[in-house]
Formats: C-alpha cells, structure tokens, sequence
C-alpha cells in the first residue's frame, strides 16, 4: 500500500538534512524541501530487503527443483516473484563473494579477492557499498548477521559502521562467524556476551539472536524508508542446530540431518521477515532479494550429492564451474515486481546500481554492475552484461571440489562467460602474469552442456582466445577508484589555541550531474570554524568535485591526550532527489612532547590502526586483545621492547619537536615466519606525514632491517607498513627496540 504514507524526496527532516545548522557549522544552506520537491517525488522509495544464505547451493529450494528439504517460504515468493534461473555469485567463496556483493565489483576489481587463510580481507575507505549509496537518500540501513570481513575491531574502516550501515549485530570475523553458539556477537562497535553460552555452554542459537534483531530493526524503521541486508550463517558448516525437526527420523547421518534442517532454517527465516512485514502494512511497499554467496558446501561431513544441492551443475563451493557460483535469486514485492522467470545472466554485482535504482540514488559509475531495476519492475528490458569474469586464489581443499578441478582445487584459476560459452582456464602456479600458453583452459558451451561435461577448447581456438582476452583485460592488479561521496583531510594534531586547515571535498562520482552541491564542516563545541574557500556551487558535473576548506581552532583550553571528530556533509540535488553525504575525521590534542630517552612502546600515541587484531606493545601481533602476543623475535633472537602490527598499519606519536633520532630493527618477525615464509612487507618512516626512509621488501627470510633516522624538528613521528606482495595472510611486522632519543636542553 504505497499509499499509505508519503515520502517527499525532498524533505530535509527525512534525509536529516535540517541537522547541518549546529553549533560550530560553517558552510552553505540547507537544501530546502521546496527546491528538491518534484512531481514525481509524491511516493516513498520502496523498502529494500537483501537476504543473503552461506553456502547455499542453487539446487537447495524446492523452486530450482530440491525434492527432500523443504523450503515452502521460498518457494511461495519465487511463485509469486521473479525468480532467476542465471544468476551467479562473483566467487566461488564467501569473502570475495559479498565484497562484490556490497561494492558491485568483480573479482578482477574488487578490493577482496580471496577467502583468508589468516588474516581476514578488509575493506577500504575507497570501497563504497550499497548502504551508503542508500543512505545518501535519507533510507536507515543494518546489516544482520555475518559480515566477514577484518580487523575484528572497532573504530576501522572496514567495519560495517564505516561502510554505511547505521545499525551492526552479528560477526565481523570470517572465523567467528562459524561458531553457532558464540560466546559474544558484535553490536555495532562493541562487544556484546551472550550469556547463556558463556563457558562453551549452548544455550542461544546465534540463528535466533539474528531473527530477533531482523524483526526489531523491521519495527524500528517501518515508518521510513529501510535497507536490511540480513546475513545468516546457515548453511554453513557446522551442521549445529537444536533440532533437526522434520529430518530427525531419516536414515541420514547426524551432519546431513543438521544441514537439511538449516535450510529449512532459512527458509522460515525468510517467511518470519515476510510475516513481519505484512503484520506492519509493508508488504506492498518493500523489495525484498533472496540470494546466496556460491555454491553448496561438503564440510563437516556434509554429502550434498543426497540432495543433488547443485541441481544439473557440476561443481561446489570453491569451484568455478557452474555449480560452484551459480545461484539462487528470488526478487519479491507485491505490485512492485513483476512476476516471472529470467533466464538473463544476472551477477551479484548488479545488486548496487540496482538498489541504487531503485532508490533514487545515484551510484558510482566505476562498477561493474548494471541495474535490473527495470526487469524487476516490467519496464524497459534491463542492460545485459557483453561477460562475466571470475577470479579464484583459494588455499582450501575438500574431496569433491578437487575432483571436479581434477585435482587443481588450489591452483590460480580463472573463467569468463560470454552468452552460451564459459570458459575456465587454471595456472599451475599462483602467478597471475603466467602467460596464456601454460594455462590450462577449457571451454563450454552452456546452451547444450549446461553439466560442462565436454570440454571444446581444441575444437574452438578462436573461441578460447577471445574468452582468455577477455579473462586478461577483466583483471588489474590495483583498481584506481573514482571519488564518490564526501571525503574530509585534517591534520592529526590540533593544539590547543593554534589555527589548523580543514579540507572536504564532494565528489560527484555519478554518471548524471547533480545541482546546488555544498559542503559544511562540523566541530565540537567551543571550537571556532572559519571558511576559506566557498562552500557551494551551482553544478557538479559527472566526474567533479566541490572543495571547501575552513580554519579551525580548539580552544586554548582544551584537554591534551584527547580525540575530537570533525564532521564535514556534502549535499545537492541529485535527478532522483536530494543527497547527503557525511565524513569523519579524528584530530588529537597531543600528549606532552617526550622528555628523555623512550623507547615507542612506553609512550602514548595519537592513533594507531593494525590490519589485524591491536597493536601490541613489546610483543608481536595478538588477535584479540592487547598484550595476547607473542615475544618480538627475529631468527629466534628475541627483544623487550618494541611494537608488533599486521600490515596494514600506521601508527604515530607525538614528539612535539623535542626528538633527535629515531631507531629500531623492523621485519616480518618469527610469530609470522612460524605459519608461513611467503609474508613481504614495506615499513616507512614518517615525520609531518614526510617519508623519511622506506625499507626494502621485509621477508623472513631476509630477516630484519635497521632504522635510524633524523627526526630533529618533528613533530609527529608516524610508521607505516604495508603489504608488499598481495598477500596479507602472513605480514605480521615488528619494530623491535622502537625508541627515540631527545634533544638535550629541549
């Protein structure tokens, strides 16, 4: 019932824009309702659902044909819904599967690639996702469930709260997300225990925790426009559940039973958001998605031959072939979406220019994505994608994901599909610049060997060329990303009493022009904010953006050793209606300037970030909490002091120009080279953000490398270190005998 309420795209009170007039705001005028207001702008945007399964295979609902589970829910909204025959996932593991998902990149451009095999892939400040792009348009968005991507931490650009969702419950970690009865779960940036499972007890079925705050970020937000991306973890192994319901009579083993019932697990899932949306009125006014991120497991035991889980395909999780990465897709929405079947090749990656469309949101035009909103809604035919590209760097084995690779499982491999041929070709050793000649390729023809069974590579060289072409030019090792959005450049310090510059700059990194685009700058209270620069404009063409920098000052007054945000918002008039973008940044009132010789770990810094758990003071790397690691040590030499970090790090102190010099041995360190010798990192030394040394490539087996430095005149010392072969897995990094001496008489 679309009628029901009213949405008018241009109004400051729903987008939050009438909040930018605040003390210590300096900029340009709100977008006002009356200028943003067009004809077609009477209606609420539709609610968007995604939900999305872990390992289901595109055989597993009894819409693609399942016969012994069973899966009502589903199958009623396929009836009643677009169901999809030819949709894939853009991996054929979870990690990379859901960055494309979230980023509409492919695997050839996406930020993660890989599942991790020790460190978890994070996301970037670069990697805009759909709830951004969303909330942009004034809609509330939550992710419920397993994210999976790292630094299992807070406060880091790779958390669900800095990629655009308002409102996190569930795993960050890729690990974690396997416990079905964990000890704790995530709510936004904190840890939040579960009672009833502390001391491995199993009392609360994670599943159920993540139903409920589905159902209450549904009753939460029923009176605005919502984006819900619920993430469940079943049926991912293990096959943990409470009941096996229906199955517990079958003749099956103990981890078939357990994984039936977690599909039919999801599928009641499924049908409680359906149910809660219509006790609400909002059936009529949401979009709702069902999906999964690959093909079906066959881990802890689990036979998905018994429920023929891949259907007519051949392969599972991890491979590349069909059953590996073709999916389930289930659009549903009542008056909203037309009802049918499409056979359209349709990868996940479609999944933000079509939110994004839907919505009235503008979106990035460097994805590769292309919005399906119009077959969802029966309109103009939706852009068809020329191929589609799959990458796989994948370090796990299971018995028949390896046969069906004939035993290639944790080689390189790649495949494209061009209309009805689907190439996939496999590198005998993990380097991408192998050239073309010691690949293995083989190629199908999906319109009569849909099972891939007869490979016609020898029969079509042409045909093989032009795919392998089209594999090359669909990778680059770094994919340079178009500024979208709002981004805000401040200094790390901020003293007391002293001017610093403050820069924000809003991209239009759209493909349509917007109009009235302005910036403002926030500042906590008591600060003074100065503009520099003009803060607004008329325009911002495709590709454009409006800069505006301001003088800001903290009081004379204001506390040392403290943190303090900075909020700049970029706003205009986008064609689907007005936007608004936020950024933060953190300044610090600097702690006291040392006044003897220190070593690094027995200062206090001004901000510190590790890819991968805290950075620890005098020990290597931990995972979960400060002071969990390991003793530094280099080729069993071991050291007191120092820092430990995974790349990528930065962490920096305040010297206040007191130092004079810097030293330290830096190297991939023995916590690291113990698991694996393929870590390479780059360590950098900072002053005033100047490089003031660059070490060669660290690997354990060239051991560590000494530092020693001017830093006469700095004011902030900074060390960085970073990846240096694409591998991050394995980059644990130290700074042994981290210590800086001072000038005598400073």
């Amino acid at each position: 019932m679309s009628s029901r309420r009213r949405f008018l795209t241009g109004s400051a009170a729903t987008l939050g824009l009438g909040a930018l007039p605040v003390s210590g705001a300096v900029g340009a005028p709100t977008v006002s309702a009356a200028a943003a207001r067009t004809p077609e702008d009477t209606t609420r945007p539709p609610n968007l659902v995604v939900v999305l399964a872990d390992d289901l295979g595109w055989g597993e609902l009894g819409a693609y044909g399942q016969k012994l589970i069973t899966t009502p829910r589903v199958d009623g909204l396929a009836a009643e819904g677009l169901r999809f025959t030819d949709a894939y996932a853009t991996a054929a593991v979870c990690a990379p599967s859901r960055c494309s998902l979230l980023t509409g990149l492919h695997t050839g451009h996406a930020t993660v690639r890989a599942n991790p095999s020790g460190a978890q892939g994070s996301l970037t400040a670069t990697d805009t996702t759909f709830a951004q792009v969303l909330g942009a348009r004034g809609y509330r968005t939550g992710v419920i469930g397993k994210w999976g991507f790292g630094p299992e931490s807070a406060d880091q650009e790779s958390h669900p709260n800095a990629r655009g969702f308002e409102e996190f419950f569930g795993y960050i970690d890729h690990g974690h997300a396997h416990q079905y009865y964990p000890a704790y779960l995530w709510h936004n940036g904190a840890k939040e225990p579960i009672a009833a499972n502390a001391g491995g007890a199993k009392g609360a079925y994670a599943p159920d925790l993540l139903r409920q705050r589905a159902l209450d970020f549904l009753d939460c937000h029923a009176a605005e426009p919502f984006l819900l991306l619920l993430t469940p973890t079943v049926p991912h192994a293990p096959s943990d559940i409470p009941d096996t319901g229906a199955y517990a009579s079958r003749s099956w083993s103990a981890a078939n039973k357990g994984h039936a019932a977690q599909v039919s697990l999801f599928d009641a899932l499924v049908g409680d958001i359906v149910d809660r949306l219509r006790a609400l009125g909002l059936e009529d006014d949401t979009i709702l998605l069902v999906t999964s991120d690959n093909g079906p497991h066959e881990e802890g035991g689990v036979h998905p031959d018994l429920f023929d889980a891949n259907g007519p395909l051949r392969g599972y999780k991890r491979n590349l072939y069909e059953g590996g990465v073709r999916v389930p897709l289930i659009a549903w929405g009542p008056g909203r979406v037309r009802p049918g079947t499409s056979d359209r090749p349709t990868p996940l990656t479609d999944l933000l220019p079509t939110l994004a469309d839907l919505g009235g949101a503008p979106a990035p035009s460097d994805v590769d994505g292309l919005s399906v909103a119009p077959l969802l809604t029966g309109g103009a035919p939706a852009a068809r994608h020329d191929h589609l590209y799959w990458f796989r760097d994948e370090r796990g084995v299971t018995a028949r994901a390896d046969a069906q690779d004939r035993q290639r499982a944790t080689w390189l491999a790649e495949a494209l599909r061009k209309d009805r041929w689907k190439a996939v070709r496999f590198a005998p050793v993990r380097d991408h610049t192998l050239p073309d000649d010691q690949w293995q390729v083989e190629l199908y023809d999906l319109a009569t060997d849909l099972g891939e069974n007869s490979d016609l590579a020898s029969r079509h060289p042409a045909r093989v060329a032009e795919l392998v072409a089209l594999m090359r030019s669909s990778w680059q090792d770094q994919y340079p990303r178009g500024a979208f959005g709002t981004s805000l450049t401040a200094p790390r310090l901020a003293v007391p009493g002293q001017p610093l510059t403050v820069t924000a700059t809003l991209a239009n990194g759209s493909a349509r022009a917007w109009s009235s685009p302005a910036v403002t700058l926030r500042a906590p209270v008591g600060w003074t904010v100065r503009a520099t620069t003009a803060t607004t404009a008329g325009q911002l063409a495709p590709g454009a953006g409006l800069t505006a920098g301001w003088q800001v000052t903290p009081p004379a007054g204001a506390p040392a050793a403290t943190s303090w945000t900075l909020t700049a918002e970029g706003t205009a008039l986008a064609p689907g209606g007005p936007v608004r973008y936020p950024a933060t940044g953190v300044v610090t009132t600097p702690p006291p300037a040392p006044t003897h010789d220190s070593y690094l770990s027995d200062l206090p810094w001004i901000h510190a970030v590790s890819g991968w758990g805290p950075v620890e003071r005098d020990t290597s790397n931990g995972r979960n909490a400060a002071g969990d690691g390991t003793p530094i040590a280099f080729r069993g030499t071991t050291y007191a002091k120092g820092l430990g970090v995974h790349a990528h790090s930065d962490v920096a102190f305040h010297l206040g120009g007191a130092g004079d010099r810097f030293t330290a041995l830096v190297g991939i360190d023995d916590f690291s080279a113990r698991q694996s010798s393929v870590g390479a990192t780059r360590a950098t030394v900072y002053g005033d953000d100047r490089a003031l040394l660059t070490t060669p490539v660290l690997t354990a087996a060239g051991g560590p490398v000494p530092v020693d430095v001017d830093v006469r005149g700095v004011r902030v010392l900074r060390l960085e270190v970073t990846d240096a072969n694409a591998r991050t897995s394995f980059d644990h990094t130290s700074w042994a005998l981290a210590r800086v001496t001072v000038v005598q008489g400073v």
